[in-house]
């Protein structure tokens, strides 16, 4: 990519003149990187789909793919540093995979680094079109989505029966002159050139000549991204296995910690199962896993007839909340579960039951399990990574009324313990991969008599009292969002898990 010249071409007035006040009847065309975004390099984002697609592989091959990425990019063109961008990262790839990665990943990050003055004027404007060398597939579902963009114009990549060659199609990366090609032929003539063109380097140009109006966003000073509450549409759900954006030393680090890391993983899982249940808690803690506890729990259920076990209602983050749950209550609890594989059951140091997600099965179900004791339950259904709790089934509040809301809570720096689109069996692996992750457990009190069904309540008065109880002491949303709407969002089905059995035909 040749280098910015500012002071060569000093042609556009600074974003940050432009104003953004009656606006409505405008149009405004915008790059990507290093406009829109704050970010200048499109390398991490290239890195977020290389490695949910291809793994620590492609991720390593996309890195070391990185220095003549760069040497391109400087010394040559910024067109041919992003072909072997595109083809390092896409190249073999099935389409699909490509845009489930740009639909339930990639908001996430983009949505963290957006422009404020960028934003400002482009949220003014009553038609807003983005114009990027980007790969389309990758960049339109956020777009469209999140920011209202009413068209997308981006890079066109190439692809064989579903799997992307890692080639671009004509008329090839949009940068420089193609930029203002592809701007004439979404708009045609002069007469009805768009109002206001933004962009930020010397390759965009081109396409904001045809604008009435053209401002330059400088890449100094450093700016503050909009804060992702300021959106209109907030990113709720979101999959991926990294937590923070792999820059390329970031990348560097990931991928010499991942064997060290799976090794330290094991090593923590054998703990929670070999230890004794009573030193879990101090195993755990010397192997790196922080757990802050508060409150005071309630001691075990007696076991007397007729008396049921209670209940403990958490907000659910990962598959260990119910393991982490049961060690700080110094005893194996069991828990329910609407999916779980084999060997998240296997590995599990707790006795773990399916639910069906059908009442008439899992009621008598989980009432049978508070017979036998104390049961750990997360009603929502599903995880959520952000500080949303989605909505409670009344299910629990149906079975018993000795209830004690748990307020849980974690922090990784690495990776996410949990997935919508990969594979669920390695989400404890991924949890204690991470260098030392942290569970924040809060026993709330035990909820009393007249706020349970035996208080007059109903069974949904009850559940919804309880997520706003455990919202406020986590300083979360309420939300009505269920599990559905999560895996629409994010796989592209209803969450629901089938049982194969030999005798089930399809």
């Amino acid at each position: 990519m040749a280098k910015d010249k500012y002071n060569s071409l000093p042609t556009f007035p600074t974003v940050d003149k432009c104003r953004s006040t009656g606006r409505e009847d405008d149009t405004v065309v915008t790059d990507m990187d290093g406009t829109l975004l704050t970010e200048r390099s499109s390398f991490p984002y290239f890195a977020l789909v290389a490695f949910e697609n291809g793994g620590v592989l492609r991720l390593l091959f996309l890195l070391l793919a990185s220095p003549l990425i760069g040497f391109l990019y400087h010394f040559i063109s910024e067109s041919a540093s992003i072909r072997v961008l595109i083809f390092a990262t896409f190249a073999g790839t099935r389409v699909r995979d490509i845009k489930s990665v740009a639909k339930a990943v990639l908001p996430k990050f983009y949505s963290a680094d957006l422009h404020p003055d960028t934003w400002r004027v482009f949220s003014s404007c009553g038609k807003r079109c983005v114009l990027t060398a980007n790969p389309r597939i990758m960049v339109e579902p956020f777009l469209k989505k999140y920011l209202g963009a009413d068209l997308v114009i981006g890079t066109e990549i190439d692809s064989f029966k579903g799997i992307a060659t890692g080639l671009v199609r004509s008329p090839g990366v949009l940068v420089g002159m193609n930029k203002a090609h592809a701007l004439r032929h979404a708009f045609g003539d002069t007469s009805s050139a768009p109002d206001i063109g933004l962009g930020d380097r010397e390759t965009d140009y081109p396409f904001m000549k045809l604008c009435k109006e053209s401002y330059v966003v400088n890449p100094k000073p450093k700016v503050e991204p909009v804060r992702p509450d300021k959106l209109p549409n907030r990113v709720i759900f979101h999959d991926g296995r990294l937590v923070q954006k792999p820059t390329p030393f970031w990348a560097l680090l990931i991928i010499l910690w991942i064997p060290f890391g799976f090794l330290l993983a094991c090593l923590r899982i054998a703990a929670g199962n070999l230890l004794p249940w009573s030193t879990v808690y101090y195993g755990l803690w010397a192997l790196g896993v922080r757990i802050h506890v508060k409150g005071s729990p309630p001691p075990k259920a007696q076991e007397t007839m007729g008396r049921p076990g209670v209940a403990f209602v958490c907000s659910h983050r990962t598959l260990l909340d119910a393991v982490f749950v049961s060690g700080l209550l110094g005893r194996r609890i069991s828990t329910v579960s609407y999916s779980i594989s084999p060997l998240s059951e296997m590995i599990s140091p707790i006795k773990t039951v399916a639910l069906s997600r059908d009442r008439t099965q899992d009621a008598p179900l989980m009432r049978k399990l508070l017979e036998e004791g104390d049961v750990v339950m997360c009603p929502e259904g599903t995880t959520c990574r952000e500080p949303f709790l989605l909505r409670f089934s009344a299910l629990f509040a149906e079975l018993t009324d000795e209830v004690v809301p748990v307020a849980v809570s974690v922090r990784m720096a690495m990776f996410h313990g949990t997935t919508a689109r990969g594979h669920k069996c390695l989400d404890a692996f991924y949890f204690f991969m991470n260098p030392s992750p942290v569970y924040d457990v809060t026993f709330l009190n035990k909820l009393p008599y007249e706020l349970t069904r035996r208080g007059g309540k109903t069974s949904h008065e009850v559940a919804n009292y309880v997520q706003r109880l455990i919202a406020t002491t986590l300083s979360y949303e309420c939300t009505s969002f269920t599990r559905k709407d999560k895996y629409l969002a994010l796989a592209g089905n209803d969450g629901t898990v089938v049982k194969k059995t030999k005798d089930t035909a399809r």
